[in-house]
């Protein structure tokens, strides 16, 4: 019986998900067995058994069989023949040699109880039951000096190497190659994969790579179970490129693909942000029936969470638990942070309450993403509670960042005393205020109108070195919108020394002079002088200061400029039935000058030959700030009536007022004045 593919036989090597070679499973043939042991994936060929020299078993030397009651004698007698009563003497030799101090002298104490006739398939079953990699050692030279003849020394070299993956020693495997090859046995495709699966169970995949790129060399031809290994193996290596090729040879040939590979496929496609590719994966992975596993299900959904897409990764959850699978520490940490960055605020506080009722532990990442969303979606309370069950919980202490979402917390909400108090909770801590808790801290005592407060906090962002951002210019700026006019002029020598540019556009408003050329030029250096991601939030506070300062004309000058330079689009649609207003994405101020713009150009339709279409329509949107009682429905509904416009609530679309082309065009015409008088 030959043994060359013993115990690794590539077709097994899927078996084991973090291992390339297949592990050996002997198990001992019963009394009437053909063959003298059995293996998973295994065939003994080329060894033969001393009792049978021509490779035939008990059974099959016989011409009849004879059944023998297994509790008489006789049969006792008969099983101690076999090579059950062998084998099993085998496993506890191994045992034995595992339990030993690596000495020569107790290693060889335990082989003599094997008796004289050693046989190579012997050496082999001991060897690959072992899993102590200094004795295995030391029992792999006494086999190689008491057997007189040997068909593959290299399968005792194999096994041996087993051991030390059992062990996840890859350097001691590397120095048994070395000193195989200095004895001039040559490795075969076993020896490889055992090696590199010793490097994959090791986190090492540069080695991997290593030792695959070295089997031409020996004249190893990879098979496709290696290959589909090695893409796991490449793309851990950061190889993306080699790993992404495998993969597209394995659609083609059809390779089995092991869980963990695929896991890190899911992994390169997420890294690279293909986050189609990374669901292509796993869609291809059920059509092939491979069952994801639990690192499959959370590598997906902590990609869902980087691609803020929650809805899939609530998708992917649900098939998680229906597949029978619970949810662990990862897959809730996932989930959290998928949640918390796309700000849905109920599945995030559901995820946080099962991991709280479970007993489980929150980073202090995790406490910070649930208090950043915490403090983006306006939930005060909630974020309270978080605050103090991380202090309480012994195990994570605030952060500058956790500090920072408290403060913009309470500031969004200009509770003074709270965030003044969580200041000093952080003074306290060892933190010293950045420029984001700053910018927070003046927008609450903005909104308190406690202007010589916002004065002081700006004088300390200079005492502490920190230079003004755009954000925090435009804080100032909005600061301005709830200040009495009669403050101004302190903010305005703030808003100058940060932001000359905009200091300048902020005088000559404030200061009403009709210099209408000046105005706009430097309004359009400031816009084109600013980053993008602020230039909405200034435009809607300059123009809300306008409407303060009861300056039309300056607030319909610097709409019209934002539509010019697209910092605003889509404010108004039409079609063949109906004409909108979209003030969705507009601060109150510049809602109701767009309005009043729009409004004056309905007047002016019969003018120019046109006719309205049979529906008019204005859309606020449904909901309120998240920090206000008030939303931009509630302004625009109460300013329609005072203008005493035919506007009304649709009663089936939320947010949208609805009027007839006949009811506008009696209203338009009833109007005595020119221009609407903006409230």
């Amino acid at each position: 019986m030959a043994y060359h593919h013993l115990c690794y036989s590539p077709s097994t090597l899927l078996r084991d998900p973090h291992s390339l070679p297949v592990s050996l499973k002997l198990v001992p043939f019963s009394f009437q067995s053909k063959s003298f042991f059995q293996a998973t994936h295994v065939s003994l060929q080329e060894t033969q058994n001393p009792q049978y020299p021509n490779g035939k078993t008990a059974s099959s030397s016989s011409k009849s069989s004879v059944w023998v009651n297994p509790r008489s004698p006789r049969a006792s007698r008969l099983r101690q023949l076999t090579y059950d009563s062998r084998y099993t003497s085998l496993l506890k030799a191994a045992e034995s040699l595992d339990a030993c101090n690596p000495n020569e002298k107790y290693v060889l104490a335990v082989l003599t109880s094997l008796g004289d006739h050693v046989s190579e398939q012997d050496a082999v079953v001991v060897l690959n039951n072992m899993s102590n990699p200094q004795t295995a050692l030391l029992v792999l030279f006494h086999f190689r000096k008491v057997l007189t003849k040997t068909t593959r020394e290299v399968i005792l070299y194999n096994v041996t190497i087993k051991v030390f993956r059992k062990s996840k020693d890859l350097n001691g495997a590397e120095k048994l190659v070395d000193e195989m090859l200095q004895r001039g046995v040559k490795p075969d495709n076993v020896t490889f994969s055992t090696l590199i699966s010793c490097a994959r169970v090791c986190g090492l995949p540069n080695k991997a790579v290593e030792w695959f790129e070295k089997m031409p060399t020996y004249g190893c031809d990879p098979d496709d179970v290696t290959y589909s290994a090695m893409i796991d193996a490449y793309g851990r290596a950061g190889n993306v490129d080699m790993a992404l090729a495998l993969y597209d040879r394995a659609r083609t040939e059809k390779w089995r693909i092991d869980p963990v590979t695929f896991s890190t496929l899911i992994k390169i496609y997420g890294m690279s942000g293909n986050y189609d590719g990374c669901l292509n994966v796993y869609e291809e992975m059920k059509a092939l029936a491979a069952k994801p596993n639990m690192v499959i299900y959370n590598t997906l959904l902590d990609a869902m969470g980087r691609a803020k897409r929650p809805w899939q990764a609530k998708s992917i959850y649900g098939e998680m638990i229906s597949n029978g699978f619970s949810p662990n520490w990862v897959t809730y940490a996932a989930l959290l942070r998928a949640y918390g960055r796309a700000r849905y605020g109920e599945d995030a506080l559901k995820v946080y309450k099962e991991m709280k009722d479970k007993g489980l532990e929150l980073t202090v990442v995790l406490y910070n993403t649930l208090l950043a969303m915490c403090a983006d979606v306006g939930l005060a309370d909630e974020a309270a509670e978080i605050f103090e069950d991380m202090k309480n919980s012994g195990t994570c202490k605030p952060d500058s960042w956790t500090f920072s979402s408290m403060v913009t917390i309470y500031s969004c909400s200009g509770k003074v005393s709270e965030v003044e108090g969580i200041l000093n909770d952080m003074l306290e801590a060892g933190f010293e205020p950045n420029i984001f808790v700053l910018t927070s801290l003046i927008q609450c005592y903005g909104k308190a109108q406690r202007t010589n407060d916002v004065v002081r906090t700006f004088n300390r962002v200079y005492e502490l070195g920190i230079t003004p951002d755009d954000r925090f210019c435009g804080c100032l700026l909005n600061v301005m919108t709830h200040t009495p006019r009669a403050e101004l002029a302190k903010l305005i020598d703030c808003i100058g020394k940060a932001n000359p540019k905009l200091g300048g556009v902020v005088k000559l408003l404030v200061g009403e002079q009709n210099d209408e050329g000046t105005f706009k030029k430097e309004s359009l250096e400031l816009f084109n002088y600013i980053s993008s991601d602020v230039k909405k939030t200034y435009c809607n506070c300059l123009i809300d200061l306008s409407v303060n300062l009861d300056l039309l004309q300056r607030a319909c000058e610097l709409l019209e400029l934002g539509l010019s330079l697209e910092i605003y689009a889509g404010i108004q649609s039409r079609s063949p039935t109906q004409w909108s207003l979209n003030l969705k994405s507009l601060s109150l101020g510049a809602a109701l000058t767009a309005l009043h713009v729009w409004i004056n150009d309905l007047a002016k339709v019969p003018e120019s030959g046109e006719e309205l279409p049979p529906l008019l329509g204005i859309n606020t949107g449904h909901g309120k700030h998240k920090y206000s009682e008030k939303g931009l429905a509630t302004v625009i509904e109460s300013h329609l009536k005072e203008l005493d416009a035919p506007f009304h609530e649709a009663p089936d679309k939320a947010g949208w007022f609805l009027t007839t082309k006949v009811a506008a065009e009696s209203w338009l015409e009833a109007r005595r004045t020119p221009d609407l008088v903006v409230a």
